[in-house]
C-alpha cells in the first residue's frame, strides 16, 4: 500500500470521526499530502445539491462552497452526487485546485524546477526546467495562470501537476528563491501590452528556430522563436501574413495569423 493511499484512508477516517460529534464544525485535513504543495489545504465536505454546472458543498462553515462540475468531468472521473463525501483542495489564495471523493485516488506530481523561458501571450503554457535539467512543457489551468506568470524566469519554484498533466498551482521554492525572484523580477512573463507587434509577410518560414518576415515598409527582419510558439509558426509558409509578438530579448513569443489567408 503506497504512502498516498494510506494518507487517503486516513482522511476518510478523520472525516468520520470528526463529523460524528460535531457535524457543523469546519473540517480540514491536518498534515501534509506528498502530492500537494505545502501551501495547499484540503477541506472535507458533503455534497448537498447538484445544479446544472456546479455542486453545492457543505464544509461545516457558514457559507457553502460551489464546485464546478467540469473539474472532474475533464478528467473522466464520475460525477458528484448528493451525499458524496469529498475532499476539496484549495491554494493559499483560497482558490480551488482539485476535488476528489473521499478516499479516491489522485495522481498529482510535485515538480521542483524553474521557468525555462517567458510564457507566451495568454499564459496558457509554461516550460519548466527541472532540477535534473530536464525540460517539460505543460498547459496551465486558468486558476493558476496569474501565479505562474508572477514567477520570474530562472527563480526556484515548486509546481503542482494534475492528472491531465496541467499546472494547477505553484509556489516559490525557498526563502532564498523569494529574494532571488526580486532580482529577477524584470524577467517575468511579459503581458501582451509589453510586446512589440511586427506585421508583415513571411519571407523565410521557420528553420533552425529562426523566422524571417518582410514588414509593410519593405524591410526584412529575422527573429529567433521561443520553443512554445514554434509549433504554431511551423504552420506558416512563405508569403503568409502574420503578426509576430516580439519580447524585449527580440524573440518571438506569440503569433497571430489566419491560416489560409491570401498570400
Amino acid at each position: 500500500m503506497t504512502q498516498h493511499t494510506v494518507w487517503r484512508l486516513a482522511v476518510l477516517t478523520l472525516w468520520l470521526i470528526a463529523t460524528a460529534p460535531a457535524a457543523n464544525a469546519a473540517s480540514e485535513v491536518p498534515g501534509t499530502d506528498p502530492q500537494l504543495l505545502s501551501e495547499n489545504r484540503v477541506l472535507l465536505g458533503t455534497v448537498e445539491e447538484i445544479r446544472s454546472d456546479q455542486a453545492k458543498v457543505n464544509i461545516g462553515e457558514g457559507q457553502p462552497r460551489y464546485i464546478p462540475m467540469n473539474v472532474r468531468k475533464d478528467k473522466g472521473l464520475p460525477e458528484l452526487k448528493v451525499g458524496d463525501l469529498i475532499e476539496i483542495t484549495i491554494n493559499d489564495q483560497n482558490l480551488l485546485v482539485d476535488v476528489h471523493k473521499a478516499g479516491e485516488a489522485s495522481h498529482h506530481r510535485v515538480v521542483h524546477g524553474r521557468l525555462a523561458e517567458p510564457m507566451p501571450t495568454g499564459h496558457d503554457k509554461a516550460v519548466i526546467r527541472t532540477t535534473e535539467g530536464k525540460e517539460e512543457t505543460h498547459l496551465i489551468r486558468p486558476v493558476a495562470k496569474s501565479k505562474v506568470a508572477s514567477i520570474p524566469v530562472g527563480a526556484d519554484a515548486i509546481f503542482l501537476i494534475d492528472e491531465l498533466d496541467k499546472i494547477v498551482d505553484v509556489t516559490m521554492g525557498s526563502v532564498e528563491s523569494v529574494h532571488r525572484a526580486a532580482d529577477l523580477g524584470q524577467q517575468k512573463s511579459p503581458l501582451k501590452g509589453n510586446l512589440e507587434q511586427v506585421t508583415g509577410k513571411i519571407l523565410k518560414p521557420l528553420k533552425n528556430n529562426i523566422i524571417v518576415i518582410r514588414t509593410e515598409d519593405g524591410k526584412e527582419h529575422s527573429y529567433k522563436v521561443r520553443s512554445l510558439v514554434q509549433p504554431r509558426l511551423a504552420t506558416l509558409s512563405k508569403g503568409d501574413t502574420a503578426v509576430l509578438l516580439v519580447d524585449k530579448e527580440n524573440k518571438v513569443t506569440d503569433v497571430a495569423f489566419q491560416p489560409g489567408a491570401p498570400k
